[in-house]
């Protein structure tokens, strides 16, 4: 009976942790604070090539990607890497970075819909990765 109560604890903290993986959480996952706002590829928004990002990659309106403050890098979210923010459908790919200038912030990747991109402002939020 010992043997099967330890089986079912080894069970479910295997399942837990398997999930822990899968799923953001600050747990097994890096996470910080930081400002989110939205880009679009316009050309005052951007260096005069509205659709090519920092690293050379072509930015696809639809694609959840996003720009990061070039701090971040240094946490390795450089080029390429998944992450994830509260209170937004995942996983976005760090596909560019922004100005010196900022700090502890992302950049969503609004396309071509300035609109949506004025509306969606400025705000606070959680992001993860691993």
């Amino acid at each position: 009976m010992k043997q099967f109560s330890l089986l079912i604890m080894v069970t479910g903290l295997l399942i837990l942790v398997g999930i822990g993986l899968r799923v953001p959480n600050p747990i097994f996952w890096e996470s910080l604070e930081v400002t989110v706002t939205a880009y679009n590829s316009t050309p005052n928004q951007t260096d005069g090539t509205p659709f090519m990002a920092a690293w050379g990659n072509r930015l696809t309106p639809g694609i959840k990607s996003v720009a990061v403050s070039r701090d971040l890098l240094d946490l390795g979210l450089g080029n390429g890497k998944e992450l994830y923010i509260t209170g937004f459908d995942g996983p976005y790919v760090v596909l560019d970075k922004m100005n010196k200038r900022f700090k502890r912030r992302i950049d969503l990747y609004f396309g071509m819909d300035v609109k949506k991109a004025q509306k969606f402002g400025k705000r606070t939020a959680t992001i993860y990765w691993r």
